[in-house]
């Protein structure tokens, strides 16, 4: 049986594939824009989202391929990060062991390669899936719901405005669901509705992924008072330098834990809940992102 590192790997590869052939070529024109989406895109970092839509989608029988897919959440996913980087937002001159867009190359392209990377998402999800209208039109509704102003950019407002203020731990909640738990569960959704998966299997994966997602955020905010950047990656501190509201700040480290705890037994259980044994890589993964450094 293959181990868990090797499923991961696997996936991964498959990915980084489909990054390489499905994107436009720095000698496409303009190459400006092309080479800045690349740059963004081949920092590399653990291709979580894009291996979870893979992984749910080897669970059911397949109506259709799943790598455009999991190449246009990555794309998604990856313009949240370098938007999230700018200056006028958390201002990070790091990002995945590199420097942020907008350092290495100027605030404008890093706007601009945020915004050709949120379109290419859908452009492959159209040019993909448009033999297949009932998955292209259900990944199309899935993905731009996690991303829209009511979850990934509702949460990110939410979490904007907040700082320097003192909010709820409801509040809090509510912008690690939309702002990562949301986009998560998208990933396992998606890779759903390309397969012949029951209701039941959308049920408990979109349990398992608003779990994974907050377990997730919560280790982040942890990582972040806790790490070194050389180890995470990414600039370390800016939480408290910009008086964000974190699960540690609000919670203190032990709480924090302990909640990440309990978020990942609640996926674990909707993943067990799945029939037979094919969500067995998914329980190792989210038990592996628990303890994870980066």
């Amino acid at each position: 049986m293959e181990s868990l590192d090797k499923t991961y790997q696997r996936y991964q590869n498959q990915v980084e594939t489909g990054l390489s052939a499905l994107l436009p070529k720095v000698d496409v024109a303009p190459g400006a824009i092309h080479e800045a989406m690349r740059y963004c895109l081949d920092a590399g970092g653990k291709r979580l989202r894009p291996v979870l839509l893979l992984a749910a989608a080897d669970l059911y029988p397949q109506k259709a391929d799943p790598l455009p897919a999991a190449v246009a959440i990555e794309c998604l996913h990856t313009y949240s990060l370098v938007h999230d980087d700018l200056p006028s937002m958390d201002n990070s001159p790091l990002r995945r062991g590199k420097p942020s867009a907008h350092v290495q190359f100027d605030e404008a392209t890093a706007i601009l390669a945020g915004d050709a990377l949120l379109t290419e998402a859908f452009r492959l999800l159209a040019f993909h899936y448009e033999e297949q209208p009932a998955c292209c039109v259900a990944l199309m509704k899935c993905l731009s719901e996690a991303a829209d102003s009511r979850h990934l950019i509702g949460g990110q407002v939410v979490d904007t405005l907040s700082e320097n203020t003192t909010i709820s731990a409801d509040e809090l909640n509510y912008i690690h669901q939309h702002k990562t738990a949301d986009l998560i569960t998208s990933a396992l959704l998606m890779g759903l509705h390309l397969t012949e998966a029951p209701a039941e299997a959308f049920e408990l994966l979109e349990r398992a992924g608003q779990s994974i997602g907050l377990a997730f955020q919560i280790i982040d905010d942890i990582l972040d008072a806790t790490s070194t950047a050389d180890v995470l990656g990414k600039t370390v501190g800016n939480d408290a330098r910009q008086a964000k509201n974190t699960y540690v700040s609000i919670h203190g480290l032990e709480a924090s834990r302990k909640a990440a705890q309990e978020a990942t037994m609640l996926a674990i259980e909707a993943c067990h809940s799945l029939p037979g044994t094919k969500a067995d890589f998914l329980v190792g993964v989210i038990r592996k992102l628990e303890h994870r450094l980066n």
